[in-house]
């Protein structure tokens, strides 16, 4: 099956709650959110971010299309007493949206994406 990066199918936005990074995933197509679900799962979010977070909760809205991850302890302490030069959180959203996940060739073909992305 092909692979292609999130940031071809979803938006996110990403901030800070304290010592957790909060990040949206919202479906750029109301189609696509099954295979958000069935794809951006906790344990595979928790793998992306390894060694940055301690651990992933993640929520669905699917009234949104969308999907909320807590990144607890990407944020060393919070945002004002961290040293990070992110301590707010804001490109863990970003991060997110360079995961790969497999797509049926289906919705691969109908994904606009630039050549070469």
């Amino acid at each position: 099956m092909p692979r292609i990066q999130l940031r071809w199918l979803a938006h996110a936005r990403s901030g800070d709650k304290g010592d957790t990074a909060n990040v949206g995933l919202i479906a750029l197509d109301p189609a696509w959110y099954p295979l958000l679900v069935k794809q951006v799962t906790r344990a595979r979010v928790a793998r992306h971010f390894r060694g940055m977070v301690k651990g992933v909760d993640r929520f669905e809205l699917p009234n949104l299309k969308a999907l909320n991850f807590l990144l607890h302890g990407a944020l060393d302490g919070g945002g004002t007493i961290s040293l990070k030069t992110d301590a707010q959180g804001k490109v863990y959203s970003t991060a997110l949206l360079r995961m790969e996940i497999e797509v049926p060739p289906a919705i691969a073909r109908t994904v606009p994406r630039p050549r070469g992305g």
